[in-house]
């Protein structure tokens, strides 16, 4: 029986994988582990090295390649179906959370029976952007959750992990979120974080902006309460200044400007805009979950 499965998702870390591998295998020598990378559609030779390595372990070692790039979070999940651990534990492939970190996980998760534990960086070695743009989705998404502070360096129960493969939104997974859907049993620990070694970060500005509104949309009904909400002030708002424009008309004979008039037909257009536009992105949305596209799609596997 292994006891931990550990799920790397690789995009174009063809320099990091050598080591990533020789340290995870090192730090897990004394346990029952599989060590599972999923090449993510790399246009560099990170395939060639996974190969490399296979041969090397290949009882510790199994490798999968998808079709193209499905995005992380597709890879973990592809993962987490070819894993057979009691325990997955997921951690990136640029060694910026240190692989023998992976055994304060297991003494945390041991410690508390934990259902799922995060890694959390003690002082994060990312730039000031990148910093900057993680700790707003993770306080604007525990202000809009509720969840607690996630990170890609976790430990789950295999249970847990599994409730993913069953989730209806097939092509449109965020890993924290859903996980927090099926339990509150969560720990978090502290742990070292490095400056990257290899290569430079996958996630653009456009990208990290545009996973912040995916898991807004995809994962959270906050955009309709606050589009339901502004409405209903609009209205009132709009009711008031009518009340007001008549009161003026009628008892200080007072003409009705063409400003005042303008003003108001344009906040009011500008709110119902703004309102088409969060309903067409959930219909969006409902169109893609009602395509059923896979999550991903392996096209090679050994």
């Amino acid at each position: 029986m292994i006891d931990y499965s550990v799920i790397v998702p690789v995009y174009n870390s063809s320099e990091s994988l050598p080591e990533l591998c020789e340290r995870v295998c090192a730090a897990l020598a004394n346990y029952k582990f599989e060590l599972i990378l999923v090449d993510d559609g790399s246009a560099d030779k990170s395939w060639d090295v996974l190969k490399a390595e296979k041969s090397k372990r290949p009882e510790f070692l199994k490798i999968i390649r998808l079709s193209r790039n499905f995005g992380q979070h597709n890879a973990i999940s592809c993962g987490f179906n070819a894993s057979r651990g009691a325990f997955a534990i997921t951690i990136d492939d640029d060694l910026q959370h240190p692989p023998e970190e992976i055994v304060k996980l297991i003494d945390c998760q041991r410690k508390n029976d934990s259902d799922l534990v995060y890694g959390i960086p003690e002082h994060r070695k990312h730039g000031m952007f990148r910093i900057a743009g993680s700790y707003f989705v993770t306080k604007s998404s525990k202000y809009l959750h509720g969840k607690t502070e996630g990170s890609s360096f976790r430990l789950i129960k295999r249970e847990i992990a599994l409730q993913i493969l069953r989730h209806q939104h097939k092509s449109m997974i965020y890993i924290d979120e859903i996980l927090s859907w099926y339990t509150s049993n969560v720990h978090t620990v502290a742990i070292a974080h490095h400056a990257r070694k290899y290569g430079v970060s996958g996630y653009s500005s456009a990208m990290l902006v545009r996973l912040y509104f995916d898991i807004v949309f995809n994962h959270s009904a906050v955009p309709l309460k606050l589009m339901t909400r502004v409405g209903f002030l609009v209205s009132v708002i709009c009711i008031l200044l009518g009340v007001y424009f008549i009161i003026r008309k009628y008892m200080f004979d007072v003409p009705i400007g063409f400003t005042a008039l303008i003003v108001t037909i344009l906040f009011s257009a500008s709110i119902l805009m703004m309102c088409l536009g969060i309903v067409g992105q959930y219909l969006y949305k409902l169109f893609l979950l009602q395509n059923r596209k896979p999550s991903y799609f392996i096209r090679e596997e050994h």
